[in-house]
């Protein structure tokens, strides 16, 4: 928490902060601070409630809270007379989000942003919500008569209050034991009959509108059906994977996926596009072309990817957080389009044929292709005249992007590219995750190894939480499996060890969000379930059962063994919610193999393709990395290096093959252990 005293507070604060959503707010007449000491200073020595608002820079129902009842003079003043109120960016602040969100969903059932809370000086919450207009609408309530209603209650009847918010307060921080339990192919099969019961078969996904991609689900799926041979899964994730890339969700134009759609069908989406949502279905795509070889998903997977390098990357190697629903005061101003548009930007000869193709008419339109049954060969059919609507596009109106970079977004990204390169082989998307890779290692990684959250403005911000280290780390891994850089592993090995020093509970297992001796909210929460991002929890397991299996190390394999039985007990009550976690778990229930290549020069062009091809961990020793490698596996010692070429030793639960010099050999000795040879 950033130190603010008191005396400095006065009149609207957020000028002075980096964060972009804090800064949209700094012209409001509302009074506001920043998430701070001074901030609660404040409001014990003038006896005032905290109007707490959280929200985040590409966020249309915060643009118009923002402008609709922020802008408001009487909410305004009301807000400055009887409140102390705060601002938080919850991208900069995701475990005060955490918090408050869970709050809300315990007071209305429901959450989402903006979030609206009302509290305590000692951040104790006793209303939640999220949009309120400024004043009441057709019987529902606005601010105004909000703030009256809690004004007279702080004076009348505080009590009531007070007792509600401890009682909030106590149930958010309440963490009910977890029995841990043995990982099994029980509990994997129970989620997939879960999500079996909500999937649409129609249209894809899971549930009614609004419609979110989820893409942890569909690579659960992913796996599963590849480890169990199980149709109806790569059914499930294949049918959502297709109507997704058809859909509006799917930025038709330029490339890249939306956050969620309002609708089934995947048509018309929630504008704003975040780098999360991009790099993790990404890997979806990459995963379904792998293992049906349809060159469909291929070539989603790059124009998402390449979106991501071309809108969202910034100098230096580092990506953006995402860009803004509105454009021009309007949601969806940017990417809707009619009849008109396409004729101006191609000509009336050749817009008719596009507008039908897209289902553009004469009234603003998201184009899509759910109408299309050839849809597969629209964009080596229609690219060119895409790019051209899309210039068209860029030309009227320029979207807002969110600059932060954000470590465990980043993280999720990098993963990404280096499984673009091990799937395709494209040179371009190893370059760009070892360029984001740089940026975070140069730019918010501290002298001593710990992270930093996020960074703007050439600074870093707030202290690493849970998810950066362990996507950073679980990231570190994918690429030593694309570049086979012994930094990158020896990187990863620093972070798992800072991550159970700062994180793991001692007591009963699991990592908290937040570090040890860092500040403290109502709440040090534990989670495992997924919710907008995977669960750190989830990936702090994938992390440590990948980096347990690649050097060996006792210590690794034993946390991830308590890691693990923690999410399967944790992960008893409903495992669909747990899917990221449920990843690393298939590691465990399913025998995995290794590859040890030992190289008298560097690692073949081919072994990162060959590695995914056949779903080997794969190491690489070379006479230079030979005592950085055995420093950090060990056992790697005791593979001698060749004279000349190469030499692969393939490795099962800790028995090894007869090696093999040549990939014509290591394909024969893969067959022979009944894996499929592509």
């Amino acid at each position: 928490m950033r130190e603010t005293t008191p005396t400095a507070l006065g009149g609207n604060r957020l000028s002075y902060e980096k964060s972009p959503y804090l800064r949209q707010h700094a012209q409001d007449p509302v009074h506001w601070l920043p998430w701070c000491p001074g901030a609660f200073h404040r409001a014990i020595t003038e006896d005032k409630p905290i109007f707490l608002s959280i929200g985040y820079s590409t966020c249309h129902w915060c643009h118009v809270m923002g402008r609709e009842t922020f802008q408001d003079p009487e909410v305004a003043r009301m807000l400055n007379r009887g409140f102390v109120s705060v601002k938080v960016d919850r991208e900069e602040r995701p475990d005060v989000d955490a918090v408050y969100m869970e709050a809300c969903q315990l007071l209305t059932g429901s959450g989402g942003w903006p979030l609206t809370i009302l509290m305590t000086p000692d951040q104790k919450p006793f209303w939640a919500g999220t949009y309120l207009p400024p004043r009441g609408q057709g019987g529902g309530l606005g601010l105004v008569e909000l703030l009256d209603e809690v004004e007279r209650l702080w004076q009348s009847d505080r009590e009531r209050l007070l007792e509600l918010g401890c009682r909030v307060a106590g149930q958010v921080a309440r963490q009910e034991r977890v029995h841990a339990a043995v990982p099994d192919r029980a509990l994997l099969l129970e989620a997939a009959g879960q999500l079996r019961r909500r999937f649409d078969r129609e249209n894809g996904g899971f549930g009614g509108a609004p419609k979110f991609p989820s893409p942890y689900q569909l690579l659960f799926l992913l796996e599963l059906a590849r480890r169990e041979g199980d149709r109806e899964a790569l059914e499930m994730a294949e049918v959502t994977l297709r109507q997704m890339a058809r859909g509006g969700i799917f930025d038709q134009l330029g490339g890249g996926f939306c956050r969620y759609s309002t609708d089934r069908r995947w048509h018309m989406p929630h504008f704003e596009k975040m780098l999360y949502d991009n790099a993790l279905l990404a890997c979806a795509y990459l995963e379904a072309y792998a293992q049906t070889g349809r060159p469909f998903y291929r070539e989603v997977a790059c124009r998402t990817l390449d979106y991501a390098i071309e809108e969202l990357g910034l100098p230096g190697g580092g990506f953006a957080c995402g860009q803004d629903a509105d454009s021009e005061g309007r949601e969806g101003r940017f990417y809707l389009l009619t009849a008109a548009d396409v004729r101006e930007a191609l000509g009336a000869a050749e817009a008719a044929a596009f507008c039908r193709r897209y289902g553009i008419g004469e009234g603003d339109s998201v184009p899509h292709l759910l109408e299309d049954e050839d849809y597969g060969r629209a964009w080596r059919e229609e690219g060119d005249r895409c790019r051209r609507v899309a210039a068209l596009r860029r030309r009227r109106c320029v979207l807002h992007r969110d600059e932060k970079v954000v470590v465990s977004w980043n993280a999720m990204m990098i993963a990404a590219l280096a499984k673009a390169y091990r799937v395709l082989g494209e040179r371009r998307y190893l370059g760009a995750a070892e360029a984001a890779r740089l940026f975070l290692k140069t730019r918010l990684t501290r002298p001593d190894g710990r992270l930093y959250l996020c960074w703007r403005d050439r600074e870093p911000a707030q202290d690493g939480q849970l998810d950066d280290y362990a996507f950073y780390c679980w990231a570190l891994l994918e690429l030593y499996e694309a570049n086979f850089s012994v930094s990158c592993l020896r990187e990863a090995a620093a972070l798992a060890e800072q991550m159970e020093a700062l994180f793991w509970d001692k007591e009963q297992g699991g990592f908290f969000r937040t570090p040890a001796g860092g500040e403290r909210l109502i709440a040090r929460q534990k989670e495992a379930a997924d919710a907008g991002t995977p669960s750190g929890n989830g990936a702090a397991a994938l992390a440590l059962t990948e980096l347990a299996r690649l050097t060996g190390e006792p210590r690794f394999r034993a946390l991830a063994g308590e890691q693990l039985a923690w999410l399967a007990g944790e992960a008893a009550v409903y495992p669909a919610a747990r899917c990221f976690a449920l990843l690393a778990m298939a590691r465990a229930v399913y025998p995995g193999r290794e590859l040890v290549c030992v190289c008298a020069g560097g690692a073949p062009e081919w072994l990162a393709g060959a590695g995914e091809a056949y779903r080997l961990s794969a190491l690489v020793k070379t006479p230079d990395n030979q005592r950085a490698l055995a420093r950090l596996a060990p056992f790697t010692a005791d593979y001698p290096l060749p004279a000349e070429g190469e030499r692969f030793y393939l490795c099962r639960e800790g028995a090894c093959a007869p090696p093999a010099e040549t990939l014509e050999d290591l394909r024969r000795l893969v067959a022979a252990e009944g894996v499929p040879v592509s």
